[in-house]
């Protein structure tokens, strides 16, 4: 630890909370604040009010600009906790380093937080579904892993047309699964109860089975026929979602990806593993229709006061500079939907990721929704171009734990087919 940095005492830190101009940083891994157990802890999550930004980060040469991405300015006062005292330390000297003076740490979280019930922490209130690379490796390996009590699992690597990614690299032991399994190419939409039923047997998926999802980041190519083959990585939260409808009990998503189990050092396959047909899927399907909504749905919410459909497109499209797709015409955006950026354009999703692809700290989601009026108290229904970026965004807010949310399965590919269909273009008058 810099022998300049100052270490706070429980009681200090508690006066702290909640002030303006009044950082509490948390950097241990994205998993820990979300609310895995990584210490056997009592208790998992991360103390109220305190912002994510993981060591690890330190690695990125743009580190800065996500502390400034997250309004954390030289002026402010800065308070850092982890893992271990040289895990803050590190990240305190960084902070000093980069021009902020007001730096100090507190060493007290696992000794003193943790076990008082009394003092205030936070975690992501589905956060059993956003698995750590560590878990993952630890279930495939035969340990006992925290947050499961079934006796089977598969895990799945998902991609679109685009085995390579799979056979080039994967989690030992995990079957490949193409989204065309589960979403049919004349609509993008999910396939049929029956074709859903199908391909989940042929796959070796049964309503009881626990099923861990993740996909491989690759840079997309806009050029290409299927721009969709590398953004594999939200393929894989696609297939999360038409599984969850489905009827499938238990669905994880690997945050991160691939690029997580990478990071951590695991070991790497590239066998391809063979797919175990399984006879009954155990239920009827769709378990769970209320996850995905359909045109006539989307209209009525368009006229609804407890409603939004919101928009996951890039700027570009929603104003109608560019339709998103090589294989969609119409430019524009349905009147009336709320605009939740996603980032640069169909195969991205920056504005809900962080640096390493995990998913971004969901204080900071929840709270650019809230002043785009996108809030829990609403019946939401998110829509892209044709279902990815839409179950992303929806995949944050279920994992948020909000209660009514939606994917508006048609999205812009649906709506604009219809020529009855208003739309608009242009930047919207404020």
């Amino acid at each position: 630890m810099s022998h300049t940095t100052i270490e706070i005492s429980t009681s200090r830190l508690m006066e702290k909370i909640g002030r303006p101009g009044i950082h509490i940083i948390d950097v241990r891994p994205a998993d820990a604040y979300n609310g895995w157990r990584t210490h056997q802890e009592k208790r998992g999550g991360h103390i109220r009010s305190a912002r994510s930004l993981p060591a690890k980060w330190l690695t990125y040469l743009d580190w800065i600009e996500m502390v400034r991405h997250k309004e954390i300015l030289p002026g402010d006062e800065v308070v850092v906790y982890g893992s271990t005292p040289e895990e803050a330390g590190s990240v305190a000297t960084r902070f000093s380093k980069s021009g902020y003076e007001n730096v100090s740490v507190y060493n007290g979280f696992y000794t003193e937080w943790v076990p008082d019930i009394n003092l205030p922490m936070d975690r992501m209130e589905r956060f059993r579904h956003l698995v750590p690379a560590e878990w993952v490796h630890g279930l495939i390996t035969g340990k006992e892993v925290p947050e499961y009590d079934n006796d089977k699992f598969i895990v799945v690597h998902a991609h679109y047309r685009n085995r390579d990614a799979y056979l080039s690299g994967h989690i030992p032991g995990a079957v490949d699964m193409d989204t065309l399994a589960l979403e049919a190419p004349e609509t993008w939409n999910r396939r049929s109860p029956e074709e859903l039923k199908e391909a989940l047997k042929e796959h070796g998926i049964t309503s009881d089975t626990t099923v861990i999802m993740y996909g491989k980041y690759m840079d997309p190519d806009n050029d290409d026929e299927f721009p969709g083959s590398a953004a594999g990585d939200i393929g894989a939260i696609r297939n999360a979602f038409i599984m969850m409808y489905a009827g499938v009990k238990d669905v994880r998503v690997l945050n991160g990806g691939f690029q997580s189990w990478e990071d951590a050092g695991y070991e790497i396959s590239t066998a391809e593993e063979p797919k175990r047909y399984v006879k009954e899927f155990g239920a009827e399907i769709p378990q769970r229709s209320e996850l995905a909504i359909d045109t006539p749905e989307a209209k009525q919410m368009l006229k609804a006061n407890d409603a939004e459909l919101v928009c996951v497109r890039s700027y570009r499209e929603y104003i109608g500079e560019v339709s998103g797709y090589n294989y969609i015409e119409p430019k524009g955006r349905i009147p009336g939907a709320v605009f939740a950026d996603c980032g640069s354009d169909a195969y991205h999703m920056e504005n809900y990721r962080n640096f390493d692809h995990t998913v971004k700290e969901y204080h900071e989601t929840a709270e650019t929704w809230k002043r785009q009026g996108i809030t829990p108290d609403k019946h939401l229904a998110f829509y892209c171009g044709t279902g990815w970026r839409g179950s992303e965004a929806w995949f944050n807010a279920w994992l948020m734990g909000w209660p009514k949310v939606s994917v508006y399965d048609g999205g812009w590919f649906e709506w604009s087919a219809d020529p009855d269909h208003p739309f608009e273009t242009g930047v919207p008058a404020s």
